[in-house]
């Protein structure tokens, strides 16, 4: 059943009120988070528009509301699960009924089972070891984000286009899983990571923009579920009333995302990550 659909939107809105009926605040209360729900659509926006995980708009804003940072990390992955979900059945609906039928994309399962296998043991490595970021992680991490997405925008507007790849290479499949299992390191630290690197490295080999993006956010949804555990059932520290409206919020953002995808050209594609990489970078780095 797609997410569209009217029966699964009902469902929805009908468990969102079971929950807000028997949620363990006053509805008073529960009021005040509402404007959550924006930030919720804009950061699934984003997300599910370049494969970069919603995190680079949650984590900031969080910080600027005094979370802790434990808080924060696992608020942004409790609604990233609603987000990146969406967009993940989105993209997967897309590949289904456009591009399978049409033989393209031959390397779209292929890779997201790789990538996501590499990203799960990567991040649950961090968790299972309670292996600490390196204190510059952050930093380093936007100023490369900055520096990929000037480096994107030169590809996309200077040089010359070139045949597609269509096929993974032994090499591929190689940097693939390496850049899987740190993306899913920096992902348990950061909430982020996985998607960006991903959707960075295909744009870079030359393969279809929008399977590059597809791809990352089916394998950040697959990650920031496998993530969701350790915050809740292990050390619960989300903060559920901003889920509560973050959430339902990030869901329409998601599905909404690959509209927007829809009306861009390759290059523009191109662009718009690559600004999105700069934000990223540049937010990041100011607060560095």
């Amino acid at each position: 059943m797609r997410i569209s659909n009217p029966k699964f939107l009902l469902f929805l809105v009908t468990f969102w009120g079971i929950l807000i009926a028997f949620a363990p605040d006053t509805l008073t209360n529960l009021i005040d988070y509402t404007v959550f729900s924006l930030l919720g659509v804009l950061g699934a926006i984003f997300a599910n528009s370049t494969g970069a995980g919603g995190g680079v708009v949650f984590i900031p804003m969080f910080n600027k509301l005094g979370f802790t940072e434990s808080q924060a990390i696992a608020t942004s992955f409790a609604i990233q699960c609603f987000g990146m979900t969406a967009g993940a059945l989105t993209w997967f609906y897309h590949y289904k009924l456009e591009r399978e039928p049409s033989g393209l994309w031959p390397s779209f399962f292929p890779v997201i089972k790789v990538s996501a296998i590499a990203s799960i043991i990567g991040l649950w490595a961090v968790y299972g070891l309670d292996l600490a970021p390196p204190s510059s992680l952050h930093y380093s991490f936007s100023w490369f984000s900055l520096l990929l997405g000037i480096g994107i925008i030169f590809i996309a507007l200077v040089l010359k286009p070139q045949p597609l790849h269509q096929t993974v290479q032994p090499i591929d499949w190689l940097m693939i899983c390496v850049i899987s299992l740190f993306g899913g390191a920096v992902t348990a630290w950061l909430s982020v990571g996985i998607g960006e690197l991903l959707a960075i490295y295909l744009i870079i080999r030359r393969f279809d923009v929008n399977m590059a993006v597809a791809v990352a956010v089916i394998v950040s949804a697959l990650t920031v579920w496998s993530a969701i555990w350790q915050h809740t059932l292990v050390d619960f520290n989300v903060y559920w009333q901003v889920v509560l409206f973050a959430g339902p919020g990030a869901i329409f953002g998601g599905v909404l995302a690959k509209a927007i995808v829809a009306k861009l050209s390759a290059k523009r594609l191109k662009i718009f990550f690559a600004f999105w990489l700069m934000v990223i970078g540049a937010v990041g780095v100011s607060g560095g």
